[in-house]
């Protein structure tokens, strides 16, 4: 089945339609208004620089139930050391930046381009795109940045120039969704990393049936208060 070509309208093809990698359209553009309907049929933008919008949704899907977090022994003696600081919402650019900029050990290139940070940034003051910060003193050392929709959170990328740092700004975000009873965090592609956290792949009808169950549910605009 050919890859659908998007043009001005917002509009989107079935996510059945999708290809086996989980390509599903290209074209389009980044505007709140796009994303924000991208994001509640369950798809996202993931493209590399040079390259058109591509539009993604995988089968299987890379899940946390945060109610599933797993927390290693090392990793919660490191945190009774409480050896950073964490806020939401206090430096999104900055966290988004240092997402893009920050090189990745054995990974690839950044995918987040310019028009992508610009495009989130608007979401932020929206009110729908939120960042977990961790600071030591007073330099930003780790974070992640995502989108909350409904009772579900759309994890976008993360950061760390700290050991543990990003890892910290992943425990805080999850137990912050737990308690705001988010039923999900979307890990969109399976990583190792995310799997030793309890993350887990689910059938894409299952992802879309939860999706259609929580995404109704009201979206929490604004910024996020610190603990």
């Amino acid at each position: 089945m050919p890859v659908y070509a998007l043009n001005h309208r917002i509009v989107f093809p079935p996510v059945e339609n999708a290809e086996p990698d989980g390509l599903l359209a290209v074209g389009g553009d980044l505007t709140p208004e796009r994303l924000f309907h991208a994001y509640s049929l369950g798809i996202f933008p993931w493209y590399a620089p040079g390259s058109p919008i591509l539009w993604w949704s995988p089968d299987p899907r890379l899940v946390l139930f945060p109610e599933e977090l797993h927390i290693s022994s090392s990793l919660r003696k490191f945190l009774r050391r409480n050896a950073f600081q964490v806020s939401f919402d206090k430096a999104f650019k900055y966290v988004i930046t240092r997402c893009a900029t920050v090189p990745r050990p054995n990974g690839p290139g950044t995918w987040l381009v310019p028009e992508m940070r610009c495009a989130y940034i608007k979401l932020h003051e929206v009110g729908v795109a939120h960042s977990v910060e961790v600071w030591e003193g007073g330099e930003l050392v780790g974070g992640i940045y995502g989108v909350a929709l409904g009772r579900i959170f759309f994890g976008e990328s993360m950061f760390h120039t700290r050991a543990n740092a990003s890892k910290v700004a992943l425990i805080h975000l999850v137990q912050r969704l737990r308690r705001w009873d988010f039923q999900v965090l979307d890990c969109q592609q399976t990583t190792q990393h995310m799997l030793r956290f309890g993350a887990r792949e689910i059938p894409r009808t299952q992802f879309m049936t939860i999706l259609e169950e929580t995404a109704t549910l009201p979206t929490i605009f604004g910024k996020w208060a610190d603990d």
